[in-house]
């Protein structure tokens, strides 16, 4: 009975090893991630905000681009704040509900990403393969559903997801060899057969990442093939600019979650899984503000508009 009682009430408390394996360099990297979240938090706060102040920016393509510029900052504050706390006190101990929320919102987060990135690729197509349709494919009220799908579709699916992996008895070792909660890890440590759990997680991978991944390409491989069609070099010029940009991020982004969803079994490249997690978790959205926005000339030019009335305050 005693030993009954023991297991109900404890509960597990997991230790995340992070960067424990270089402890010379630390506080290196906490200014290093700090830098990174001021650059991620100040370059997709900048575009939001002009993104609503400009009368000019307020079309289809850049009502996603504001979106996605929030949905930025909500993805990497799931992860780096916890991060740069663990390299500030060199500890990482994290509880069984701090773990499952984060894992839950990083998950939500994520797959909202994916869909509002195969959104933008679909805003883009209809934009340059159907320009005298675009007003009216592209109407206020669409954009709002494909905006709000994106971020509702996933949410229960990912909820599921979590509470399933965190049903798993954890009998092995509760250290989590990695910066954040996330499933591959959180899966090494479970004891018994997960083999159902693993399947679960590849379906989920192929829909949420390995789909819009495809209907991303799809899309702009109907839109270079269109480019090809320009009579004007300089049309063809900016439009493949802006593509390779596109797909830079995108490539980035479901390359490297690709790779680390798919091979969950894996222990001989944690360090490996670490740094393609690093990718999709705070490089891409660090990147995400000049690639999407700051490269784009209306973006620079609301920029020279606002910053001198900015200063003037």
């Amino acid at each position: 009975m005693k030993v009954t009682d023991t297991n109900l009430t404890s509960m597990p408390e997991f230790v995340l090893l992070g960067f424990s394996d270089v402890p010379n360099f630390q506080w290196f990297l906490f200014g290093i991630f700090l830098v990174i979240y001021m650059i991620i938090l100040l370059g997709n706060g900048v575009i939001i905000l002009i993104t609503r102040v400009d009368s000019t920016l307020h079309t289809p393509m850049y009502f996603f681009i504001s979106n996605f510029s929030f949905l930025e900052i909500c993805y990497v504050s799931v992860t780096l704040p916890r991060m740069l706390m663990d390299l500030w006190t060199q500890k990482g101990t994290i509880s069984f509900f701090a773990c499952a929320t984060q894992m839950c919102f990083f998950l939500i987060l994520g797959a909202t990403e994916c869909f509002l990135l195969a959104v933008m690729a679909y805003d883009r197509y209809v934009a340059i393969c159907n320009p005298l349709h675009y007003p009216i494919v592209m109407n206020q009220k669409v954009c709002i559903q494909l905006v709000a799908g994106s971020w509702i579709s996933g949410t229960p699916v990912q909820i599921g997801q979590t509470v399933q992996i965190f049903s798993l008895p954890f009998c092995k070792s509760k250290e989590i060899n990695h910066f954040f909660c996330d499933i591959p890890p959180m899966l090494k440590l479970a004891c018994g057969d997960i083999l159902v759990n693993e399947m679960v997680v590849y379906i989920f991978a192929v829909l949420f990442v390995t789909v819009p991944f495809m209907l991303i390409l799809g899309s702009y491989s109907r839109i270079i093939s269109t480019i090809l069609k320009l009579p004007s070099n300089t049309g063809r010029t900016k439009a493949f600019s802006t593509c390779s940009s596109h797909l830079i991020v995108v490539v980035l982004f479901y390359g490297s979650a690709t790779i680390t969803y798919l091979n969950t079994k894996s222990n001989q490249y944690e360090g490996t899984d670490k740094l393609l997690s690093l990718f999709y978790t705070i490089l891409t959205p660090m990147f995400n503000p000049v690639i999407y926005s700051l490269r784009n000339k209306d973006v620079t030019d609301a920029l020279r508009k606002f910053l001198p009335k900015l200063l003037s305050l």
